[in-house]
């Protein structure tokens, strides 16, 4: 997906930009999706991760970053995957984490998705969040296949 031109973008100049984003994307979400959060430290992926859980599981779910757990499952339905692959050195080691069993059933949230190498799903949504403004604002690409085009149609609107 590394040509494939954006469907949608951002601008997320602050902190309450991006939850309202996550909350507008959360609520378009089934199981089986995967989200492909790309871009810098700082960039705002696990900002926006917290937001959709939130949205998702209520405002007083406790989302803690998966960056030294590597994986945060939430009990909902569908169940949510957050997962933080920055420290992983090979893709088998998403493997292990069951990462690929998520991928079919949960809605899934991965954070350094270049980890996973050739296992990036096909027909995941990729969030390519990248810092503007010399870092005071944030801006997000969604790039996705035709099938996200139309679903993604209502996130127009934010």
């Amino acid at each position: 997906m590394q040509n494939t031109p954006a469907l949608l973008r951002f601008d997320l100049p602050d902190a309450d930009a991006t939850d309202r984003f996550g909350v507008a994307l959360g609520s378009l979400l089934r199981a089986g999706d995967v989200l492909l959060l790309e871009g810098p430290i700082g960039a705002g992926k696990t900002h926006f991760a917290r937001a959709l859980i939130r949205a998702r599981l209520g405002p007083a779910e406790d989302v803690p970053s998966p960056t030294f757990t590597l994986v945060q499952v939430y009990g909902a339905d569908p169940e949510i995957w957050h997962a933080d692959l920055y420290r992983l050195t090979h893709p088998d080691e998403a493997i292990e984490l069951g990462l690929e069993e998520a991928f079919d059933t949960a809605i899934s949230l991965i954070e350094w998705p270049e980890r996973l190498g050739d296992l990036q799903p096909q027909k995941a949504l990729v969030l390519r969040f990248s810092l503007t403004d010399a870092g005071a604002s944030r801006q997000v690409q969604l790039i996705g296949d035709a099938d996200w085009a139309q679903r993604l149609t209502a996130l127009g609107q934010i």
